[in-house]
């Protein structure tokens, strides 16, 4: 009776004992990962302290059945400490006069571990004792191996099973050679001494001795084991995954409290072109960079964002995010121009305009090569990027109005003077790489633009439209005719150059009917690129970036329905030259636009607006932001079936190819 109560007593005497222990924190702070749209890891960070600690995610079940069988074989059975191993301990020391073994099973290694503690002295072995037991009584086992996953130590600033596979074997642990997970099993005994990079007999020593207690446990063959220690010891050090640095960065700091963050980002694809980016600066001098720029337009995914090439290069500013610099764009605005110019009814593909000197005001641009080709379509204008119809176009819709499509794209522009003028059209303003992208992607989506995003669900369709449906297809139909880089992949893209003033930056957009992808090269500290253009240096890029897309290309879409596909000489008469608004008086007889009356707000009913005109001989035909809404109309009053609410051009043409024109609200 009196064995029993003493029995009792110093049972329950432990039982307060362990249930008084105050435990050390349990919450291990890891590494920040940013992760690709399959799951791979992109990049990661160190935590605080510089170590790198990872979230274990799967673990091969080979290295499990190994570290418990070589550490802790009574792992599932003990509550945290194993008094058989424990006395083994004690007796071995008692013999030999010195710590042969510690005992210490799993649990205790952990405790050991959280508090940093040490394991000679034995007021640490106590502690952990205690620790251990604790730990047993509030946590899982899985919990528990769950933490020693994450904490063991394996040489220098590495912690955890997952980030010493990534260091030691550049691998996930999910699958790992029996080799692998013996020197995994090994390495946390003692991470110094063990070091494969540095003492590789150690190394090559402590692994093998695990296969040989595997053999004999009956977890591996001998076969499989001698096979096992023929693989050699790693050597050194493999560099973490740092894929999409500059955008990670990015992301991790827009969500500092985010422990894993996932991205859109196509890894193969972003590998892919970060090693076209570093490849294609290699030879044109230390300084010159370049930044790349891959969505896809239908959902608003970004696919690949290459911050600059070889971001560890210090002289070629590679720390910076070149794809949100704001930089000129050159003439890779002048689509823009274009399509509010069809979307208004002011120009068609097939119109003629002039390409001849001109001063606009103090304004006397000049086309790049200083020549001049009279008079040609808007088509060849757009395609030959020339200056002057552009600007000419620009007078005619007004910059701030160019400048205002941009931005509702979603895209941030940069105006040095803080007005927009017309230079805007030739690239008088800033904007980044991947607003710029943004901004084509709306064109690539006939008119509906799309906030890009390297986050999951996190791209934005807007409600309403920037353009026509035609309009915006009228532009990529005259782009995709431009002739490609002399050994370009033999694919149908609409594409746009620019070469920034002073040859200071190049740059090439181009898309497909999935894709939509920017270029840039040149200096990030914005200084000359002697002879850099965007046709020459850009171009092949952008179409080397659709090369590495494949086998998802898309085609080019058809013409939507309403679009108006004449040649010149069937165009209505305003349409067939373009003179600047305001320039030509208009004969006595010409039709007038009697109803409703330019500018002016008017209310549609039942999707009907009732135009009426005066003067002009019948028939007349009516158009809509230059598209024919009503043919050979005998009657000077009729009903135009109209979508609301927003602005419309309203043009009449008559028998004699007379025509007004007055722009009015919808609501």
């Amino acid at each position: 009776m009196l064995l029993t109560g003493l029995a009792a007593g110093a049972r329950d005497g432990l039982d307060a004992w362990v249930g008084r222990t105050v435990l050390p924190p349990l919450a291990i702070a890891t590494s920040v990962e940013v992760r690709a749209r399959d799951g791979s890891l992109l990049r990661a960070f160190t935590v605080a302290d510089g170590r790198w600690r990872m979230e274990p995610g799967p673990v091969d079940p080979l290295f499990l059945q190994m570290l418990t069988g070589y550490e802790d074989r009574r792992f599932a059975r003990h509550p945290g400490v194993d008094g058989r191993a424990m006395l083994r301990a004690a007796a071995q020391a008692a013999l030999q006069g010195r710590v042969v073994s510690g005992g210490s099973t799993l649990t205790m290694q952990v405790a050991r571990l959280l508090e940093d503690s040490g394991t000679g002295r034995l007021a640490g072995k106590l502690r952990q004792i205690r620790v251990a037991l604790a730990l047993e009584r509030r946590l899982t086992k899985a919990q528990i191996l769950d933490l020693y996953l994450r904490i063991a130590p394996y040489g220098g600033n590495v912690e955890g099973l997952r980030a010493a596979s990534l260091t030691w074997f550049g691998k996930e642990p999910r699958r790992l050679t029996p080799a692998e997970a013996a020197l995994l099993v090994a390495l946390p005994q003692s991470p110094e001494a063990r070091r494969p990079d540095r003492f590789p007999l150690a190394a090559r020593a402590a692994r093998d001795r695990v296969l040989d207690r595997m053999v004999a446990a009956g977890v591996l063959t001998a076969e499989r084991a001698a096979a096992a220690k023929t693989e050699p010891v790693p050597d050194s050090r493999r560099p973490f995954p740092a894929l999409a640095p500059h955008l990670a960065a990015r992301l991790r700091a827009d969500q500092p409290g985010a422990g894993r963050i996932d991205t859109t980002i196509d890894a193969r694809l972003q590998a892919a072109l970060e090693a076209l980016a570093a490849r294609a600066v290699a030879r044109q001098g230390a300084r010159l960079s370049a930044a790349i720029v891959v969505a896809d337009h239908r959902t608003g995914e970004i696919l690949a964002s290459v911050g600059g090439a070889e971001w560890t290069d210090d002289a070629r500013a590679g720390f910076l995010d070149l794809t949100q610099a704001r930089r000129s764009p050159g003439s890779v605005l002048k689509p823009f121009v274009y399509a509010l110019a069809f979307d208004e009814g002011l120009a068609h593909p097939e119109t003629l305009i002039e390409d001849r000197p001109t001063a606009f005001g103090d304004y006397a641009p000049q086309n790049f090569d200083r020549m001049f080709r009279g008079t040609l379509p808007v088509r060849e204008a757009l395609q030959q990027s020339l200056n002057i119809p552009v600007v000419s176009l620009t007078e005619a819709i007004g910059p701030a109005r160019l400048v205002a499509l941009v931005e509702r794209t979603g895209a941030r522009v940069e105006i040095p003077s803080g007005r927009p003028g017309l230079a805007v059209a030739l690239g008088g303003l800033g904007i980044s790489l991947q607003d710029l992208v943004q901004a084509y992607a709306a064109l690539a989506r006939l008119g509906q633009p799309v906030t890009l995003s390297a986050l999951p669900g996190a791209a934005v369709a807007a409600p309403r439209r920037l353009l026509r449906a035609d309009a915006a297809w009228q532009v990529t139909d005259i782009l995709s005719d431009i002739v490609p880089p002399p050994g370009a992949p033999p694919r149908r893209l609409a594409w746009k150059t620019g070469t920034s003033y002073g040859h200071r930056d190049a740059l090439a957009v181009g898309w497909d009917g999935r894709h939509v992808a920017g270029v840039w090269l040149g200096r990030a500290d914005g200084t000359p690129v002697p002879g850099a253009f965007g046709a020459d240096l850009a171009a092949p890029i952008l179409f080397e970036v659709f090369g590495r897309i494949a086998p998802d290309f898309a085609p080019l879409p058809p013409p939507p329905p309403a679009t108006l596909i004449l040649p010149n000489s069937r165009l209505p008469q305003n349409l067939q030259r373009f003179r600047p608004a305001g320039r030509l008086a208009a004969p006595p007889d010409a039709p007038e636009i009697a109803f409703p009356p330019d500018g002016a707000g008017v209310a549609l009913r039942d999707g009907q607006l009732v135009a009426k005109v005066r003067n002009g001989s019948p028939p007349f035909t009516w158009l809509a932001d230059g598209a024919p809404v009503a043919r050979a109309v005998r009657a000077r009053e009729v009903q135009i079936p109209l979508e609301g609410p927003g602005f419309v051009t309203l043009s009449v043409i008559d028998a004699g190819g007379r025509a007004a024109t007055v722009r009015v609200g919808l609501r």
